[in-house]
């Protein structure tokens, strides 16, 4: 098959070298296989002919359209890395279902989540994210990305989220119908019963020990005390949670590059960092409608929702302040937009203490101070990390690195009636795995994580197969939390595939995007992902450069895969050398011609590309080991793909508000 003549173009390489197939590329071909077949068995059975999820007939409360979403957010990922066209078509079918679905139930309106808080908002929506990954050509996505993005941007007067003066997010409760400065019983109804297992939300809860381990809210009485005061105290202005945000603005802006969602980033970004430095670098977690500190809550800077004060504590502070400042560096390429979630990270190691020969820095503040000191979890610094390259990043990594927490494969993955091990969920928990691989620490870790990641597959699949979990005999009126099923149960992982072939740590879950050093396209099919056959590895990584390692494993067909120089485009291909392996059967360097239009494996030592794509030809049975010097973060962000598509940009009509009655 020829090559369009764009592509033509492109700087182009060829394998030389015979390979015997590596380890870790069979099995990345063995998972993605598996997850083509995983995946189609999910949906088979738990959805309908129409694709509409096996359920109940009717939801209350607010909670809800974000847990059916993340039970399949992964299969355009999947798709992506280099899964099916099935599993693609499917992915979108079950989107639209559920959208459809969960408007029915009351929770979606107008496509987009009536009103909920920005850390479910940006679990359920990174199924939405990664349509841009896996064809960004997909009109309807790209209106839709601009729709929700205006629901923020303070553009949509129907739906006021967004104070453009004050630079704020009118509530911690947002969506499509705008803020919600009033929450009912009936919005927190599906929630009680595993809320009674959750630390008080409030010191001051009659008949509730304010530091004590549970607070009932399935007590009435209870129930109607804390809702009075997440009213009076936190239904209104802003908090860091909403920088979740950014990612649907950003995702707005990889369609279209239209500046006003780039300014709005950081404008947003820059509003919490001002108001940080305003209280004295502690980032206050409730602002109110004025924009002042603490307005409802007494003057303090704590005691907001999902802050410092809440059950969750630290994570949801600084969490969002990590997506938000890579999502800033993206737009920028200035690393001082990690300063924000840095400053914090920094803070809380300032107010360590040691006990048991551990370093435990604090998770909570209550009133009369800092409580709930906990062992400091890595993988927020490896986050920065991955953006920044900096020492300084892996030394806020290593504080206090403890071996037998963040050394071993984490097996203890949110699966269905089990508990996470601490900041991370679903199916994504070796962040810090990773980055001892990365670093050159462990370098079984791609075999040992790509079985570990089989292993799981085969135990959700075993699990969805039995009685228990057959969705036409499930109780789902027994439990009101059943509607967390699909995402526990789903067998879609994908972790150590994205970790190991893009060349960065799984998306953060609560919303970040997917980060990484490298992107690959099937050249001759013309659609993202590894092409059939070929394996990839991220060796290492260094502010200027990424080692990697491709491999065609077919001894029938020749592949071509492009490289794209970060997820988004982002950065610049410089030069590559190819690194000879050890061991392996060389071709002569005689069979090739000098006028060549193709470098190959033994002929060329320092190769120039400038620029975001090149080719990579994998003949029969053969591999390359490249180290590709880069720039990084010189290109504007985009959702871009090798081939230009000339289409419609918009469907518009007429203006049926206008139009008068007789």
């Amino acid at each position: 098959m020829s090559l369009d003549g764009e592509l033509k173009q492109m700087e182009q390489l060829t394998a030389q070298e015979k390979w015997a197939p590596p380890e870790w590329a069979l099995l990345e071909r063995l998972l993605i296989d598996t997850l083509n077949r995983a995946a189609m068995e999910f949906v088979a059975r738990y959805t309908k002919a129409d694709r509409t999820l096996i359920w109940r007939e009717s939801w209350p409360g607010m909670d809800g359209s974000d847990d059916p979403y993340e039970g399949f957010m992964n299969f355009p990922l999947l798709y992506a890395l280099g899964g099916s066209e099935d599993v693609h078509q499917v992915s979108r079918e079950i989107w639209d279902a559920i959208t459809w679905q969960w408007t029915q139930y009351g929770q979606i309106h107008d496509e987009f989540d009536a009103y909920y808080d920005w850390m479910h908002h940006g679990e359920g929506y990174l199924y939405f994210y990664f349509f841009g990954l896996a064809d960004p050509n997909v009109l309807k996505d790209r209106q839709r990305a601009e729709k929700f993005a205006g629901f923020y941007t303070g553009e949509n007067p129907d739906v006021p989220n967004y104070d453009a003066e004050k630079k704020l997010i009118r509530s911690p409760i947002t969506g499509s119908r705008g803020p919600r400065f009033q929450q009912t019983e009936e919005d927190w109804v599906t929630h009680r019963e595993i809320l009674d297992n959750y630390l008080p939300p409030f010191e001051d809860i009659p008949g509730v020990e304010g530091k004590g381990k549970t607070c009932h809210w399935s007590d009435d009485t209870i129930y109607r005390e804390i809702l009075q005061r997440i009213n009076e105290r936190q239904a209104r202005g802003d908090v860091p949670l909403n920088l979740g945000a950014t990612s649907m603005i950003l995702h707005a802006y990889l369609y279209t590059a239209d500046e006003k969602y780039a300014n709005w980033v950081l404008e947003y970004v820059k509003a919490w960092d001002e108001r940080t430095k305003r209280n004295g670098g502690i980032t206050p977690d409730n602002i109110g409608l004025s924009g002042e500190i603490g307005e409802y809550n007494d003057g303090k800077w704590w005691g907001g929702y999902y802050g410092w004060r809440w059950p969750h504590g630290s994570f949801s502070i600084v969490e969002p302040e990590v997506i938000a400042g890579c999502n800033a560096v993206l737009l920028t390429g200035e690393l001082s937009y990690l300063d924000l979630a840095r400053s914090q990270i920094d803070m809380l190691w300032g107010l360590r203490k040691q006990e048991d020969g551990r370093f435990l820095v604090p998770n909570r503040h209550y009133d009369d101070g800092w409580q709930d000191y906990r062992i400091p979890h890595p993988m927020f610094p490896i986050y920065l990390w991955n953006i920044s390259m900096q020492e300084e990043d892996v030394e806020r990594a290593e504080r206090g690195w403890m071996e037998e927490d963040f050394t071993s494969l984490d097996k203890r993955l949110k699966s269905y009636g089990q508990k996470t091990n601490g900041g991370h969920m679903g199916f994504n928990g070796n962040t810090a795995q990773w980055f001892r691989y990365i670093r050159g620490n462990d370098l079984e870790y791609p075999v040992n994580m790509l079985k570990m990641n089989y292993e799981l597959i085969r135990s959700q699949l075993e699990k969805i197969r039995i009685e228990e979990f057959d969705p036409l005999l499930m109780d789902h009126y027994a439990e009101s939390m059943s509607i967390h099923q699909w995402q526990e149960l789903m067998p879609v992982i994908v972790e150590g595939l994205a970790q190991l072939t893009l060349g960065g740590p799984m998306h953060i879950y609560h919303g970040g995007l997917q980060h990484a050093r490298l992107r690959y396209y099937d050249a001759l099919n013309k659609r993202p992902g590894l092409p059939e056959s070929v394996g990839a590895l991220v060796e290492s990584l260094s502010a200027d450069s990424v080692t990697v390692s491709l491999v065609n494993l077919s001894l029938f067909e020749p592949r071509k895969v492009i490289l794209q120089a970060g997820t988004f485009g982002e950065h610049q291909f410089k030069t590559a050398i190819i690194i000879q392996q050890d061991s392996v059967d060389v071709a002569a360097t005689a069979d090739m011609k000098e006028d060549t239009d193709t470098h190959s494996g033994s002929s060329a030592a320092n190769i120039q590309i400038n620029g975001k794509w090149f080719l990579v030809n994998l003949p029969v049975g053969t591999g390359i080991k490249l180290q590709i010097k880069m720039q990084r973060y010189v290109n504007k962000p985009t959702y871009e793909t090798p081939w230009k598509v000339k289409e419609v940009t918009r469907i518009t009509g007429r203006d049926v508000g206008s139009c008068e009655s007789n």
